[in-house]
């Protein structure tokens, strides 16, 4: 073939390589398809056996089922749809060869009229050995208008699993029946749990871990029905609370886990915090809304924190200021192995206080990292000495700051923190100013549109 001599050589060279380096997704392997396949909704999966022969039973062969109710079409009614939406997971899962699962996903509004239907998808789930079996029961608040004042949640059937092969169990809005031989199940292969929206008293959570004996993650989120809680487990090595809020009595929490290296208090509304053992500790964190009422909360967890005075990363909100004027923490105390710090935060006099009563206890901290703080009640009033304080920051090891800041918003405040950190007299590696924009909220959830109530 002759070369056309008014062509640029640069250019063919690149349409060579773009040709050699281009492939077309048919030439890929069937592990990687099923790969990239287990990443969609079952629904749209399916979907792909429209592409050709080679996709017509690709789908079932994918390893994980995602059966999400939000990406469902949506039909004249509400009834309707959840009425589709079941018998279509009643087909797929006929139609689908028994293979192994690493994962079951079902995203749908529950009934008591479907209780069958979701047993029998559950026991579909463990009878192929499912590794991961997620459960999931309340979609966005939207979706739940309609809702009766007798409805009742799924009650899944704990006794279910026993011959499994469960490895991560997650439950948002059911209710538990525990078998009156809990302890003696030996769910050796649970190591991760995960409840939101779920009833369990303190006697519960105790029969679960002594059930699990091997389980390593335990994260309770909007859970109620606890009220002397003592977690005591040699396994546990990831422990999550959060948005414990209960009207009839505080909580009392008391953990005893000695290889636990994570730990997450959040929106928890604690009448005591005793830790006994958190040897292992390395990273903790802890918040709850800024609000002057729940000061009292967040003070009896943030006492604690000489009890673990060994960890190296802490996620915090800044009341350090109300903390340090009332004497809370002994007075020799420093968290010396402290490399991290997340710090909530604004940046009046009264936060600049708190965050330098802060430091003065890390004196081995490297990166710091402040993220805005929503304030409902004002900064208590300070005197006119303390309005007119210096600022001095003890940061002899630290090396790099950064800034979470909503554009427009706290400007000067936050140019005259900047200035006031290059004055400190420790060099920097460096400061990053990292952009975050308020009033954007990119929901998963589909809207409410079509769906009525019959």
């Amino acid at each position: 073939m002759e070369e056309n001599p008014n062509q640029d050589p640069s250019a063919t060279t690149a349409a060579d390589a773009t040709s050699t380096t281009t492939t077309n997704l048919n030439d890929l392997s069937q592990d990687i398809l099923l790969h990239i396949l287990s990443f969609l909704p079952t629904l749209e999966s399916i979907t792909t056996s429209l592409i050709s022969k080679k996709w017509k039973s690709l789908w079932s062969l994918v390893p994980s089922l995602n059966f999400s109710y939000v990406h469902f079409p949506i039909y004249k009614s509400f009834f309707t749809t959840r009425q589709f939406f079941s018998e279509f997971v009643d087909r797929t899962l006929i139609l689908r060869p028994h293979l192994p699962l690493q994962k079951f996903r079902l995203e749908f509004i529950y009934e008591d009229r479907y209780g069958c239907h979701v047993d029998s998808w559950v026991r579909y789930a463990i009878r192929n050995r499912v590794s991961e079996l997620d459960l999931d029961f309340f979609i966005d608040e939207s979706f739940h208008i309609v809702e009766s004042e007798g409805r009742r949640d799924y009650d899944f059937p704990f006794s279910a699993p026993r011959n499994g092969k469960v490895r991560v169990l997650k439950l948002c809005r059911c209710d538990l029946t525990l078998p009156a031989d809990m302890e003696s199940m030996n769910l050796w292969s649970m190591k991760e749990i995960f409840f939101y929206q779920i009833y369990m008293t303190d006697d519960m959570v105790l029969n679960l871990l002594k059930a699990c004996p091997n389980i390593e993650v335990l994260k309770l989120e909007n859970c109620y029905g606890m009220e002397n809680l003592r977690l005591c487990s040699e396994k546990l090595k990831r422990l999550g609370l959060s948005s414990f809020y209960t009207a009839e009595r505080e909580l009392y929490l008391e953990l005893d886990c000695p290889n636990l290296v994570w730990l997450g208090i959040d929106c928890v509304e604690t009448g005591e915090f005793c830790i006994k053992n958190l040897s292992s500790l390395i990273e903790f964190r802890t918040s709850i809304a800024h609000k002057t009422e729940h000061y009292g909360h967040w003070f009896k967890v943030v006492k604690q924190l000489h009890r673990i005075a060994h960890i190296k990363h802490l996620v915090v909100q800044n009341w350090w200021r109300k903390l340090a004027a009332k004497d809370g923490i002994p007075k020799d105390f420093l968290l010396h192995n402290l490399k991290h710090l997340e710090l909530q935060t604004g940046y009046t006099q009264y936060d600049l206080l708190g965050m330098a009563a802060l430091l003065e206890l890390c004196p081995n901290l490297e990166t710091m990292i402040l993220d805005p703080l929503y304030k409902i009640d004002d900064d208590e009033s300070l005197s006119e000495e303390l309005l007119n304080k210096p600022i001095h920051f003890s940061i002899p090891s630290l090396k790099e700051v950064k800034l979470k800041v909503i554009p427009g918003e706290n400007q000067n405040q936050i140019v005259q923190f900047v200035a006031l950190l290059k004055k400190q007299g420790v060099v920097l590696d460096k400061i990053v100013l990292v952009p975050l924009y308020s009033g954007i909220s990119v929901s998963r959830r589909r809207p409410l549109r079509a769906e009525v109530n019959e």
